[in-house]
């Protein structure tokens, strides 16, 4: 029987991630992590949590990654889709339900959902121009075209939006918009689509967001939604003219459907409703009571679609709840760059499980303790080694270490009976019951940050506490004060069992079986609760609940992406444009012969340049020869080259250059001699 209770139920909302491609650490630090923290500490309190996602399976980044594979969209959304939920799985996200937007209630939900706005008058139907592409033989929505963004000049921006300020725009907006499909320039052709008038319900959200949530959502959301509504909102297309998604459901939409933007949100709703059909639920309370609260957990580039569109959607339709909050985070970078999709400029989770198949925690130790809450933030492999040796392994790890160890040593793994609790033991636990307070009240500001430093300030506190009572001394001489040490500092550890479960839940279950604790603690019970591991309990032997991150695997990783980062650099070079077209009698005119470097020196004050004597045969001549970062001078004389001997000399730096000593680049990017394969080849032979 569900609570009635105003502020028991919780809807909570991760963005949708397109099946295009599989989860970074990006989607985790921006909305995945601190989804899963939020709503494992509402269970922990009791709260009736639903907590819905799945994939996102329309749109154009879904038949751009076809088209590049050679292979349909389903193909495409089936694979990404079983990654990106095995991911999500073996990293311990916490989804009640995990859907995807091509299920069969998906499109149903989504159908009923335009046909409802569509019968009531929501929209206007408007026949205007859009970018077409001529060869392609389509209209280039959102991400079949790329040009100019409007607002900040970025000329890389996508038809839909510019990642690189977080404008959203309709493509007709771009300045020099290119087909991305054939880098054609499109013409304009009339097309029909449906649209939600935004501007109808602008003062709407101007009264319910900018002056309703001004105390409790975050400044960047309320920046950009403000400033969004200063520049005036426009009818938004509800429809695309494309082949992959949910079909427009009316009559005169042949050869269109939903825009991914209207029908990925209603997303969240079907997933629920898949969750109760599968639990035998009632979705609607979920929805539809006014006593849930309902947050979207986002990245900085959803916070329009989740604070405007997705609202104004559900306002149109009239029978949902809008959402309570909206905390967006902002972008994480990896290693000084932003991460890119495109540029396999990342760490993908799929690869990091299997590359630290036992390591989800640390993870998601790091990118909490680095989330980019309120400005990008950083993530680099030596923080990820320095954050698990320094903190995981140093503070808590260490802590429940010594006190398993100790308990077994001293105790042969049995709680001891406490005798007199000193003023230090009766501070110690009465830190203790505060901290649930602490770390929740962080958590539900969504200072996720402060939140995670404020659990480990309990496992510092129990480091504290063992070393300045020093049981391993007392026991020689006091040991029934022992006893009572080891007794408060397992009450410590036991607390840790709970309050890591959010944060670290693989870590929060090995410490509960350590503990050998069966029944399930609540938050409630480590404020309130006197004893939370009793005298008399058998606890199990001690194991290491983290382990070092050696040189070597952060060596490894680094390596990774310096190789990713050279690919991209060789596929950056542009291959010049063919030159001007000679004759064959031009090219006859080159005259080169072999050569043997019979002197060299550096030119002074230069740093490329080599002042050589080459002998071509018809005699010697001075060359300058732009190869001093290659050569060092005494390295090449004797050296066989290929001169053209009958260029036009030119002085350089003063000294007349009487040829051109022919190079070319080996595979690493040096330079190497062009010379012949028989080196007792004559001075002055012809080449050909």
């Amino acid at each position: 029987m569900q609570d009635s209770n105003p502020n028991n139920r919780y809807t909570i909302t991760a963005a949708l991630p397109y099946t295009n491609g599989a989860v970074h650490i990006g989607h985790l630090a921006g909305v995945y992590v601190p989804a899963d923290i939020y709503s494992r500490y509402l269970r922990g309190i009791n709260k009736d949590v639903l907590f819905v996602c799945g994939s996102d399976e329309h749109g154009v980044p879904i038949t751009l990654r076809a088209k590049k594979e050679g292979i349909t969209p389903q193909q495409v959304v089936d694979k990404y889709h079983k990654i990106i939920k095995d991911s999500f799985n073996e990293f311990g996200i916490s989804f009640d339900n995990y859907s995807r937007t091509s299920a069969k209630v998906h499109y149903d939900t989504a159908s009923q959902f335009f046909k409802k706005l569509y019968e009531n008058g929501k929209f206007i139907e408007e026949t205007n121009q859009q970018l077409y592409d001529e060869e392609a033989k389509q209209f280039l929505a959102d991400r079949f075209v790329i040009g100019t963004c409007p607002k900040c000049g970025n000329e890389e921006s996508y038809g839909d939006q510019c990642e690189k300020c977080g404008t959203s725009h309709n493509a007709t907006d771009l300045i020099n918009p290119k087909s991305a499909i054939t880098g054609n320039i499109p013409t304009l052709k009339e097309t029909k689509h449906w649209y939600l008038p935004l501007n109808e319900y602008e003062s709407w959200l101007r009264e319910w967001i900018v002056e309703g949530h001004k105390k409790d959502w975050k400044t960047n959301v309320l920046g950009q939604v403000k400033s969004w509504l200063d520049d005036g909102l426009r009818p938004r297309a509800v429809t695309r003219d494309l082949d992959w998604g949910i079909p427009v459901p009316v009559k005169g939409a042949e050869g269109k459907v939903l825009y991914v933007w209207f029908d990925a949100p209603i997303g969240y709703i079907s997933s629920t409703k898949e969750w109760a059909e599968k639990n035998n639920k009632d979705w609607e309370p979920y929805w539809k009571d006014k006593n849930t609260k309902l947050i979207h957990f986002i990245g900085k580039d959803n916070i329009v679609f989740h604070s405007i569109i997705f609202p104004a959607m559900l306002k149109a339709e009239g029978s949902y709840i809008l959402p309570a909050n909206v905390p967006a985070n902002e972008f994480l970078n990896l290693e000084g760059n932003k991460i890119s999709t495109s540029k396999n400029w990342a760490v993908w989770l799929h690869e990091y499980l299997q590359d630290f198949p036992d390591k989800q925690d640390v993870l998601r130790y790091v990118l909490t303790a680095n989330a980019p809450e309120t400005k990008d933030n950083d993530f680099t492999w030596k923080d990820f080694q320095a954050r698990n040796n320094n903190e995981l392994v140093a503070v808590l790890g260490n802590f429940i270490n010594r006190v398993v160890v100790l308990t077994n040593k001293y105790y042969s793994g049995i709680v001891p009976n406490p005798t007199n609790l000193t003023d230090i033991d009766e501070q110690v636990l009465e830190a203790l019951k505060f901290a649930p307070k602490k770390i929740g009240k962080s958590i539900e500001r969504y200072r996720f940050r402060e939140a995670l430093n404020e659990m480990m300030q309990v496992a510092r506190l129990g480091n504290k506490y063992l070393a300045d009572e020093e049981p391993w001394k007392k026991v020689k001489t006091d040991a029934e004060r022992t006893k009572t040490i080891m007794y408060v500092a397992l009450q410590i550890a036991t607390a840790l069992s709970v309050l890591t479960e959010p944060f670290l839940p693989f870590t929060a279950k090995k410490l509960q079986k350590i503990l050998n604790i069966d029944t399930d603690l609540s938050w409630e019970d480590v404020q309130k609760k006197a004893v939370l591991l009793p005298e008399n309990h058998q606890i199990g032997q001690a194991e290491l609940l983290f382990s070092k991150i050696e040189d070597t695997e952060i060596e490894k990783q680094i390596a990774k992406l310096e190789a990713t980062k050279k690919e991209n650099e060789t596929e950056k070079k542009e291959v010049p444009p063919q030159k001007e077209t000679i004759s064959f009698d031009d090219f006859t005119k080159l005259d080169m012969r072999i050569g043997t470097i019979l002197e060299a020196e550096k030119v002074p004050k230069t740093k490329k340049l080599l002042k050589l004597l080459v002998d071509v045969g018809v005699d010697k001549r001075t060359i300058v020869s732009g190869i001093a970062e290659s050569f060092k001078p005494e390295d090449i004389i004797g050296q066989k080259v290929t001169v053209l001997i009958n260029l036009e000399p030119r002085k350089i730096k003063g000294i007349e250059s009487q040829g051109m000593i022919l190079m070319s680049d080996t595979k690493d990017g040096k330079l190497t001699f062009i010379e012949p394969e028989n080196d007792k080849t004559q001075n002055g032979t012809f080449v050909s």
